[in-house]
């Protein structure tokens, strides 16, 4: 039994389908049968059958399932634990939302990594649909973004900031003049940042609740893209409130007034129920309910890329 041969059971688990992981796992769909085959001759089990509906798993391919994702998460850890070791240092790896990521991370991130000499933090970018998946196969330690409307039970989750998030527009703008009621508001070009692409979170939320027309709304490469373009006086654009308190006070933006456009939002950690969270990750999670991290969260974007020591590694997914 092999790691090649976990994979790709384990993947057409997933996925349903030998054609799908084969396409997933960028092999021919015969070398994914073939690996199915062997496990079949040494464990002397079917693991699973084709029919009208699908895929019908015997229960030895369901305890089979639930073991190989249990074997390759625990040879990727080992992999990177031992990495780490012929290092000297460790590895936190955090999943987080666009928001969080963006006007928030920084300060935590640098604040948390600068306390202990010997570890480093990979931080990735992700939809928050996308949390368990990455929990349950190890490839990340822990995620951080909004709670999701339906919790899942798989994983243990900790709330840890509370946040508003207000509209915003250039002083120029119509609708600064105004009470911004729902009708005029779904008129107007709605700026935003890649967190309104996800269906989880305050953002998605406001988007849903106003009935804001796709045919308004611009998605950025990031939150702070989209305000600059709010600046310019090119549209509106929902935003967390201690992230344009410096540009509220100097008058370079204002918050579109009326008594709908207060929208409240929780961010929590989220790590793996039954398992429970890699010591790095448990510390990180001590660590983000202090006041020195809540404060180091509230200073919103602009924290500077020489203060993170060590080095903060950041990778986008699309």
């Amino acid at each position: 039994m092999t790691p090649t041969q976990l994979r790709a059971f384990a993947t057409v688990v997933r996925l349903g389908s030998v054609k799908q992981a084969a396409a997933e796992l960028e092999v021919s769909e015969a070398a994914v049968s073939l690996h199915i085959g062997q496990l079949r001759k040494e464990l002397g089990d079917r693991l699973f059958t084709r029919t009208a509906s699908g895929l019908a798993f015997t229960p030895g391919g369901l305890r089979l399932a639930s073991r190989a994702a249990e074997m390759l998460s625990l040879q990727e850890r080992t992999i990177i634990e031992v990495s780490q070791a012929g290092r000297g240092r460790r590895l936190l790896r955090v999943a987080a939302s666009s928001m969080f990521a963006e006007h928030a991370a920084p300060g935590l991130i640098g604040l948390f990594a600068a306390r202990a000499a010997d570890l480093e933090v990979e931080l990735s970018v992700h939809d928050p649909r996308r949390f368990s998946g990455l929990l349950h196969s190890r490839t990340v330690d822990v995620a951080i973004g909004p709670q999701p409307g339906s919790p899942d039970v798989s994983l243990a989750c900790q709330p840890f900031l509370n946040y508003q998030v207000v509209v915003v527009s250039s002083p120029d703008h119509p609708v600064a003049r105004l009470d911004g009621d729902a009708h005029r508001l779904r008129e107007q070009t709605w700026l935003l940042g890649p967190s309104a692409g996800a269906n989880i979170g305050v953002i998605p939320y406001i988007l849903r609740r106003l009935n804001v027309p796709e045919e308004h709304q611009q998605i950025f490469q990031s939150h702070a893209a989209a305000l600059e373009e709010v600046k310019r006086n090119n549209g509106v654009a929902p935003t967390v409130s201690f992230a344009v308190a410096q540009d509220l006070a100097k008058g370079r933006l204002v918050r579109v007034a009326g008594q709908t456009l207060r929208f409240d939002g929780v961010w929590a950690t989220f790590t793996l129920a039954e398992h429970g969270a890699p010591p790095a990750a448990a510390e990180l999670i001590r660590f983000i309910t202090t006041p020195r991290a809540t404060q180091a969260m509230l200073r919103g974007p602009g924290v500077s890329v020489g203060r993170f020591r060590p080095s903060i590694h950041v990778t986008l997914w699309s």
